[in-house]
C-alpha cells in the first residue's frame, strides 16, 4: 500500500524471486548447489530466450519492462551458493563481503524499480540493505545455529571471550550481550549511513524505503531493551509499533521535499 499502485505487482514479483533463492539454499532437497546452478542458468535464459521456470516467466516482463539488471540476480544466487559452503566468518570484513551477494543486490534491483540507476543511491542503498542484513542476523543467532551458522565475526567473539558453546547452550551471558550490542551499534551506524537516501527518492515510495530503515533501527532498540537476549525472547515488532512507524514515515514525507544526488 505504500508504494505507486503500477508498481506493487512488479515489487511482489520481486520478493517472490528473492524469497524463491532462498529457499533453493535453505530448504531444497537433495543437491541445493547444482539446483542453484540450474536457477542460474535459467535466469540467464530470461535475458536471451524464455525461462524454465514458471516464477521466472512471469519476472520476465518486469525484467524488460524496467530493465532489471542481471547482475543482481545472480549475486543472490550466489549468496547462497555461499552458504552452502561457508558457515563461520572470520572479519567483519569478510561478513560485509557476503552481504554484498545477500543483501545490497536487492537494494540495487528495488531502485531499479523505482527508476533510478545512478551510484549515489547505490552506495545509500548498500548501507541500508547491509545493515536490515546484520538486524536479521543479529535477531537470529540461536535459528542461524540450527542450521550450523554463525553469523557473528570470530575475532569479536574471541575479543569478547564469547565461545561457540555458549551460542550452543542459549546462554546470554554478560559477554555474549556486551558482543551483541557491539554488533547493534555498527549496524545502527550502517541505518544512519544510509538515511539520506530516504530524501532522494520521488512521492509514496519514499515511505516504504524510510520504512526499511525506521524498521530496522526499531529491532534494534527492541534487542537493546531486551538487554540483547536473543535466546529467550523472540524479537519482532507488533502492528502497534509497525503503525507508529508508517506515521513517523509519512509525518516526515509532509515535512520534507524530495531532492535529487548532485
Amino acid at each position: 500500500m505504500l508504494l505507486p499502485r503500477g508498481l506493487r505487482h512488479h515489487v511482489r514479483l520481486l520478493y517472490a524471486y528473492c524469497r524463491y533463492v532462498d529457499d533453493l539454499g535453505d530448504e531444497a532437497l537433495g543437491n541445493r548447489l547444482t539446483q542453484l546452478d540450474e536457477f542460474a542458468e535459467d535466469v540467464e535464459r530470461c535475458y536471451t530466450s524464455t525461462p524454465h521456470h514458471p516464477l521466472l516467466q512471469v519476472f520476465q516482463p518486469t525484467i524488460a519492462e524496467f530493465s532489471l539488471p542481471k547482475e543482481p540476480l545472480l549475486r543472490l544466487i550466489e549468496a547462497n551458493r555461499i552458504d552452502q559452503r561457508k558457515k563461520r566468518y572470520e572479519t567483519y570484513n569478510e561478513l560485509l563481503s557476503y552481504c554484498q551477494y545477500s543483501a545490497n543486490p536487492v537494494g540495487h534491483l528495488f531502485l531499479a524499480l523505482l527508476g533510478y540507476s545512478d551510484d549515489e543511491r547505490k552506495r545509500l542503498a548498500d548501507a541500508t540493505c547491509t545493515a536490515l542484513q546484520l538486524v536479521n542476523f543479529w535477531q537470529d543467532v540461536a535459528e542461524d545455529y540450527e542450521q550450523n551458522r554463525i553469523y557473528i565475526p570470530l575475532e569479536d567473539m574471541e575479543r569478547f571471550q564469547v565461545t561457540e558453546q555458549t551460542i550452543a547452550d542459549g546462554k546470554a551471558t554478560s559477554s555474549f550481550r556486551q558482543l551483541l550490542a557491539f554488533q547493534c551499534e555498527r549496524a545502527e551506524q550502517l541505518f544512519y549511513d544510509g538515511l539520506p537516501l530516504t530524501e532522494m527518492i520521488r512521492g509514496i515510495a519514499r515511505i516504504d524505503v524510510k520504512l526499511f530503515s525506521y524498521g530496522g533501527l526499531a529491532v534494534l532498540d527492541e534487542l537493546a531493551a531486551n538487554e540483547y537476549n536473543v535466546f529467550q525472547h523472540s524479537i519482532r515488532l507488533t502492528k502497534w509499533r509497525k503503525a507508529r512507524l508508517v506515521l513517523k514515515a509519512v509525518g516526515r514525507l509532509i515535512a520534507a521535499p524530495a531532492h535529487q544526488p548532485s
